[in-house]
């Protein structure tokens, strides 16, 4: 672990969060172009500060690399403590743009409070590189914590008629499941020495006993953050109500903030108790692909439909994690970063829509494609992706896992592999009903297709989804060395 000598973490953090802090001081209701003008140059700049994380990262060495240390609150040995490996690097980048996409897709769509809707998402999206960066538990903590406030600002301030209930919602099941997780840090901190250094926990001894409880009590933090069956049932409705951007940014990268947890915390500090109770991840996993995946399938709202298909998409992800494989781990990583592109891209589909009809319900719509040729296209693209179509990013995640559970367990396989035939049905009916047949009304007769802002965005998500899709090499190349090495330490026991 060798520490870096420029601090290019701490810019990725860092800048989003200081733009949109000036976004906010500067932003008048009286001139919102200078908000939006404002915030897309800061989260360009926010981008373009990871790529020398891309570029300079070495796939083929172990441990951390970018690492960053300070000490932060000396009484308590806390450090402001940053590093990158394999598992992490990818999600950093996919914030920053995921970002950018964000703010373009909130250009014209946000009229009012302007300035703090772009202010919430650049200090969001710095925050959340901020839990992917950190090696202290408690910064980790920190950072974990505060990408609710954000969010429930967001949901609750733009979002629909009912999204008070629907932001009070999240907040609540996803607190309380971090109450249990700090308990968890902090017994670790004494058993420890001392020390909230996360790779110094990797080596502490715990009983089967304790790796239990601790193994539960970070279940409960990130189970609801990802969300697992049967903890979900706050993000349909957190979907529903959130703005575009809202619903881009939870689908794409907040979801991946609780499993990242179980590959930072669960797996390397308590691999006894995660190989004693991988049988129950798997179930719960098992559940949330088959069983989310019929719910999904009954859905009359387009968001409903897709928020229900990113939870069974992520159980694909726990799956992964749970059967102790390189390439079903491998799978589960990937998953999550095509889950960022592919759900982020149907959700912005929805929104387009959703601009000029005012209706999310499916049945209002029917011919689109006549009036809406260009958005047509990649509302197809995007379902194909989404139900696993191969040259597509969906299709390389879930293969992986299939691959590694028909390794681990034939029938555990074959279970998995019904998620390809639901995520067909519910994606290409939702495709049928609402781009295909004949104009069914005469709101769909007045659409009009795709402007040169919203084909840019969908353009540059159809592109991320190919590439990923035909190339998988750029993201399974530069996270085999982590995965393997977290794999070899999962095997060996701390049992004191």
């Amino acid at each position: 672990m060798m520490q870096s000598t420029f601090p290019i973490l701490s810019l990725a953090i860092w800048v989003p969060i200081v733009f949109g802090i000036l976004v906010l001081a500067l932003g008048r209701d009286s001139n919102p172009g200078l908000a939006r003008w404002l915030a897309l140059f800061g989260s360009l700049v926010g981008l373009v500060v990871t790529f020398p994380l891309i570029q300079h990262f070495d796939p083929l060495a172990h441990g951390y690399q970018f690492v960053e240390k300070t000490p932060w609150i000396d009484r308590f040995n806390i450090s402001y403590f940053l590093g990158l490996d394999g598992i992490s690097l990818w999600f950093v980048p996919l914030t920053a743009f995921i970002t950018v996409i964000v703010v373009l897709a909130g250009w014209v769509v946000i009229q009012k409070r302007v300035a703090q809707y772009m202010g919430a998402f650049l200090i969001l999206s710095g925050i959340m590189v901020g839990v992917f960066s950190a090696l202290d538990a408690m910064l980790f903590y920190a950072f974990f914590e505060a990408t609710l406030i954000p969010m429930f600002i967001i949901v609750g301030v733009w979002g629909g008629d009912n999204r008070v209930y629907a932001a009070f919602k999240l907040f609540l099941y996803t607190l309380l499941g971090s109450l249990l997780m700090l308990i968890a840090l902090i017994y670790l901190y004494y058993v420890s020495g001392g020390s909230f250094e996360i790779p110094t926990w990797h080596q502490v001894p715990l009983s089967m006993l304790e790796q239990k409880i601790l193994f539960f009590a970070f279940l409960a933090a990130f189970a609801v953050k990802v969300p697992m069956w049967p903890v979900h049932t706050w993000l349909p409705d957190a979907h529903v109500q959130a703005p575009t951007g809202g619903s881009i940014v939870l689908a794409a990268i907040m979801l991946k903030l609780g499993a990242y947890g179980f590959l930072r915390f669960s797996l390397p500090i308590l691999p006894d108790a995660s190989h004693a109770l991988s049988g129950f991840m798997i179930f719960l996993s098992l559940v949330a692909v088959i069983y989310i995946g019929l719910v999904a399938l009954v859905q009359q709202d387009m968001k409903k439909l897709v928020a229900y298909s990113s939870i069974a998409h992520m159980g694909f992800v726990t799956l992964g994690f749970f059967m102790f494989n390189d390439m079903a781990v491998q799978g589960g990583i990937v998953q999550m970063i095509s889950h960022g592109f592919v759900s982020g891209a149907m959700f912005m589909c929805i929104g387009v829509l959703y601009d000029q009809m005012h209706t999310r319900e499916i049945s209002q719509y029917g011919g689109v494609v006549n009036k809406m040729p260009r958005f047509a296209f990649f509302f197809i693209l995007f379902s194909l992706a989404n139900c696993g179509l191969p040259a597509t990013s969906g299709f390389v995640g879930e293969f992986m896992v299939i691959l590694g559970a028909v390794k681990f367990n034939f029938w555990i396989g074959l279970l998995a592999a019904t998620a390809l035939i639901l995520g067909a049905a519910y994606s290409l009916w939702l495709a049928k009903r609402v781009i295909f047949g004949a104009v069914t009304n005469h709101h769909v007769a007045e659409l009009v297709d795709l402007n040169g802002r919203e084909f840019l965005i969908l353009g540059l998500l159809a592109i991320a989804t190919l590439v990923m899709g035909v190339y998988p090499g750029i993201i399974t190349d530069s996270i085999q060395t982590s995965v393997t090495d977290l794999l070899k330490h999962v095997a060996v026991s701390k049992i004191n």
